[in-house]
């Protein structure tokens, strides 16, 4: 197969790993050929972009013979047969680490600026290049982000020589390849437009993954909550979750609500109402009027994030449904929509009759308690506001298609009243 460029080669890679959407996963892009390709795959899948600046330690006398590798952040990694057989003494190893040290310090800067570089630890880490000769470089790359803490690596590449993709696939996880031709003399063959890319195209790569994004710490109170915002182009809106007691915001289905929103051009903002050391205390968990001022702090940290033309809608989820609608019903409230997913609206308590931003409240028909609190929270708001049952569904929506139907209600409630 061959490819028009490396967006053509990324789109047909993107229809091969629909499993890591909306995961926990990093997309590192090898510099330069490769952050393109991951750049695409990274917005199709909903993760956050990267580099791994890599550098292989190469024999002196026979430089394309790896006898380690060095990355960012003083990791090393050797390859001691190597070594041993080459006869490399500790001053000759040194030499070439140093060299090739000041060589990924050089180029990290210069390409990555003043972004961090993101964590791997427990993380699976998917490494993405235009293609794959030999395999050496895509080698120290698994090795480096392995010594960075991942805990799964993935190769995703459009194009591999076969003897190479079978050496990577017995050291790392999965191995993603659209293409592995027989016939093989250079990734640049199987490209009708294989230019060159410039640092500056880099660059600007990941100065827009950054922007659009990224993880964030709101302070609240005097509180830092830890939170994860993501700004497509062209955004419509921006959601803000508020989630239940014993959750956060790396429930599962939230993020799995957020990443549908995101599909359909809106920003979405995941964080944590509460820091680790009081999620525990059901004091916390339930104090509603705390969760809503945090909450109103979080969404004036928003308008000054983002584009202030965004509008900005609120999602709650059982106890932070409550916190939702109380901090929408706040005078000043710039909340322009509501959702709430199996919520407590009668934790609001008198507050409901100031919530002024459309609602809806979907609830599972099988959550029998939760639906009759939610009739009658119904009855209590003044404002537009809809009761929306999900058939067959409980609490969590765990049910099969349940949390589908929810997504796509939500989908359908914000993108009227929000863009």
């Amino acid at each position: 197969m061959r490819f028009a460029d490396r967006q053509d080669a990324a789109e047909h890679l993107v229809a091969l790993m629909s499993a890591y959407r909306d995961s926990d996963a990093v997309v590192l892009g090898l510099p330069r050929g490769g952050v393109p390709v991951a750049a695409t795959v990274a917005v199709a899948l909903g993760l956050p972009l990267d580099i791994l600046v890599v550098r292989k330690l190469g024999v002196p006398f026979q430089p394309e013979l790896a006898m380690g590798a060095v990355g960012e952040d003083g990791v090393r990694v050797l390859n001691h047969v190597v070594l041993d057989n080459a006869g490399i003494e500790p001053d000759e190893l040194l030499a070439v680490e140093e060299r090739e040290r000041r060589e990924v310090d050089n180029r990290a800067v210069r390409l990555r600026g003043r972004h961090r570089r993101r964590s791997l630890e427990g993380r699976a880490a998917i490494l993405v290049d235009d293609g794959i000769a030999t395999g050496s470089t895509m080698r120290a790359a698994c090795q480096v982000a392995r010594a960075h803490g991942a805990a799964r690596i993935v190769v995703a590449v459009p194009v591999a020589a076969p003897p190479a993709l079978q050496m990577l696939r017995d050291e790392v996880d999965e191995v993603v390849c659209v293409s592995t031709p027989r016939t093989f003399f250079g990734v640049g063959q199987w490209y009708d437009d294989f230019r060159p890319v410039p640092d500056d195209e880099v660059i600007s790569l990941l100065d827009r993954a950054a922007a659009a994004d990224r993880d964030v710490t709101v302070q609240a109170g005097g509180v830092g909550l830890a939170g994860h915002l993501v700004v497509p182009p062209d955004a419509g809106g921006v959601v803000v979750f508020a989630h239940g007691s014993g959750s956060s915001r790396l429930s599962p289905r939230n993020r799995y609500v957020a990443a549908r929103l995101g599909e359909a051009g809106l920003g979405t903002l995941l964080f944590d109402l509460l820091t680790p050391q009081e999620e525990g205390d059901r004091a916390y968990v339930f104090a509603i009027d705390l969760l809503a001022q945090r909450l109103a702090l979080v969404l004036d940290w928003c308008r000054g994030e983002v584009d202030e033309g965004l509008q900005l809608g609120l999602f709650g989820a059982s106890t932070g449904a409550a916190a939702a609608l109380v901090a929408a019903s706040r005078p000043d409230s710039p909340v322009r929509a509501v959702v709430s997913r199996g919520g407590r609206p009668d934790l609001a308590g008198e507050r409901l009759a100031d919530v002024r931003a459309p609602t809806l409240l979907i609830v599972g028909a099988d959550d029998d308690v939760v639906l009759d609190l939610n009739r009658s929270a119904q009855r209590r708001m003044p404002g537009q506001t809809r009761l929306e049952v999900v058939p067959g569904a409980t609490h969590l929506f765990e049910e099969p298609g349940a949390l589908e139907q929810v997504a796509d209600l939500a989908t359908a409630w914000f993108t009227t009243h929000l863009t």
